[in-house]
């Protein structure tokens, strides 16, 4: 049941209550306020990166917050991180404000070092077919 608490904007969806539990959001609610699909937040919650309660009849519930954890986590994502580091990130957090944790620096350098290689490896590649191109070309 949505309670209407004369709070307008944005994000209605946010002021979810149903009896005597917090206010939270069913798993519905959490896509439409992150412009997210149903199936990717069960996809985040498989890989672990957001852990929503469950109700005695099995439906999730998510926190208000969940919408900034799901926003953080597409930043992350983004920025091209792995699942395996996102959920590091995550684990790491102290609640600030920043996607992430002074304490991850050294990881996201590997991940930028392991990127800057690969970038390599493609300019490599590219290099090697313009050649083979070109060879067909003269012929």
């Amino acid at each position: 049941m949505k309670v209407n608490t004369g709070i307008t904007g944005a994000r209605p969806w946010l002021f979810h209550h149903s009896g005597d539990e917090e206010d939270c959001m069913r798993i519905g609610e959490l896509a439409a306020a992150t412009g997210t699909s149903q199936r990717l937040l069960r996809y985040y919650e498989e890989r672990g990166l957001l852990t929503p309660e469950r109700t005695a009849n099995g439906y999730r519930r998510y926190p208000e917050t969940a919408i900034r954890d799901v926003d953080r986590i597409r930043r992350l994502l983004a920025a091209g991180l792995p699942i395996r580091v996102i959920n590091d990130v995550l684990d790491c957090a102290c609640g600030g404000a920043d996607d992430v944790e002074p304490c991850m620096e050294p990881t996201l350098r590997a991940e930028l070092t392991a990127l800057d290689g690969k970038l390599d490896d493609l300019r490599h590649r590219r290099t090697e077919l313009l050649d083979l191109i070109e060879r067909v070309g003269s012929h």
